[in-house]
């Protein structure tokens, strides 16, 4: 018999539910659809997406398996490919965001109408989301007492790889046809060697952290130009490796008594939460979670010269520029630097968070929906936990705070250095050539005075209470 493995964020073979039912339900033909959610990616998260495709098909070739690639709508692909193969069933992990779960629904009610078993599987988070309730049923809107309510939970063991037989494979597309780095441009030869692919890569990120990082984590964690945070962000949105080899790691240092560890399981938690929240408010992504936050003076335009500076790290405000910097040449940012960055353009710059929501979606490699968009709303003021929502960063106090030497500076803002650093002058590598930028250009002033922007927005949170 033939089942079906529908591979979508679960790029790895060990702790795969999905790949385990297959296995045990008969020969299992792997199958990755680029259907719309895949098309309406950014640039990047697609590009890292496409590495990540790469590197499993070669896994699963290596063992005598081939990954079927096909392109178009999932709820026409997989019933026929099901018919086509004479497959008997099809498994895959969950997503939770509105459209994967209609998509999901309406597969699963073909592929049941035509007398094919159809299996949805967790494994992208710890805990389902319809599993944690408040004791009136509900579900949490505040993160402390979603952590009380989740800590203590026995997390189940994690699955070995199966022994597999692959199925034959029927006709493919090719992925280097796919071309979904296109949009990255020249950008892709600076970030590709800051990537960690691959679920073997995401295991030594993980040994590095709990061995070296996870007793100073939680003292540490906040200095950008330290490498005390584990980067298993970039791996955990493509399933490189499931939470719960995380949390096992995690609770293992914690009982060797490592310091910060209890705060590391907090953190994983808190992409729990954003699951939790994005399941029961399916607009998260787009709509504020407070009510009364319509009518906010934020300006949406997408294209000022204020947002324009932002977007190419060059405010003039340091620790801004610098963060932004870093996300073009790693294609990552700095947890801490993440709320600067934020706070700066909601706050100090008076601009909507969808608009940073939807430039971090284009630029950041470890985009994930529930995560970018919760914490956004977290920065801004109207999200989950956002108190007091009035909340102002001043990136200079931070950077005196966090970055006193000027480390983090130095290593990514070449203006005004005698010599630069490489990945200082990366950037200059990385963005458009249109942007015409140059590292023998001056450092530009900064667009907005950070007392005149902080004044500014208590105004208009104060106007709100009005």
């Amino acid at each position: 018999m033939t089942a079906i493995w529908w591979i979508r964020r679960d790029f790895r073979l060990c702790d795969n539910p999905a790949l385990v039912a297959a296995a045990l339900a008969g020969d299992v033909l792997p199958v990755f659809i680029r259907d719309e959610t895949v098309d309406a990616l950014g640039a990047a998260p697609k590009w890292r997406m496409g590495l990540g495709l790469a590197h499993l098909m070669e896994r699963i070739e290596a063992t005598g398996g081939r990954v079927v690639l096909r392109a178009g709508d999932a709820r026409v692909i997989i019933p026929a490919l099901a018919r086509e193969v004479g497959a008997t069933c099809v498994h895959w992990a969950r997503l939770y965001d509105k459209d994967a779960i209609a998509r999901d629904t309406e597969v699963k009610s073909t592929l049941k109408s035509m007398g094919i078993d159809a299996h949805s599987h967790g494994g992208h988070l710890l805990f389902e989301p319809w599993t944690v309730a408040t004791k009136t049923g509900g579900y949490y809107k505040v993160y402390s007492p979603f952590w009380r309510a989740v800590k203590e939970t026995d997390i189940a063991p994690c699955l070995s790889a199966p022994k597999v037989r692959w199925a034959e494979a029927p006709q493919s597309d090719a992925l280097a046809d796919w071309a979904l780095g296109a949009q990255m441009r020249r950008g892709a030869a600076i970030v590709e060697p800051h990537c960690h692919v691959g679920e073997a890569a995401a295991m030594a990120r993980l040994e590095t952290f709990v061995a070296a990082h996870a007793d100073v984590y939680q003292e540490r964690r906040d200095f950008p130009s330290e490498p005390v945070c584990s980067g298993l962000s970039e791996n955990l949105t493509y399933g490189e490796i499931s939470p719960r080899t995380i949390w096992h790691a995690g609770m293992g240092a914690l009982k060797a008594g490592a310091r910060g560890a209890e705060h590391f399981l907090k953190e994983v938690t808190w992409r729990e939460f954003a699951y939790h929240l994005l399941y029961n408010e399916p607009e998260l992504a787009h709509k504020n979670h407070r009510e009364g936050w319509d009518t906010f003076a934020w300006s949406e335009d997408a294209d000022s010269a204020d947002v324009t500076a932002w977007k190419q790290g060059r405010t003039g405000i340091r620790f801004v520029d610098a963060a932004m910097r870093e996300m073009y040449v790693t294609g990552t940012m700095h947890n801490r630097a993440r709320m600067i960055v934020a706070s700066y353009l909601t706050k100090h710059l008076m601009v909507h968070w969808r608009v940073g929501r939807a430039w971090f979606e284009a630029c950041l490699i470890d985009w994930d929906p529930a995560a970018n968009a919760m914490g956004w709303q977290w920065v801004a003021g109207c999200g989950p936990d956002a108190s007091p929502y009035f909340r102002i960063f001043n990136p200079d106090g931070q950077l005196e705070k966090f970055d006193k030497e000027g480390v983090y500076v130095r290593r990514w803002i070449a203006e005004g250095q005698r010599a630069p650093s490489s990945t200082a002058l990366s950037y200059f590598e990385a963005v458009p050539k249109a942007w015409g930028v140059s590292a023998q250009g001056l450092y530009p002033k900064p667009i907005i005075d950070l007392k005149v922007g902080r004044e500014r927005a208590l105004a208009a949170y104060s106007e709100r209470n009005a």
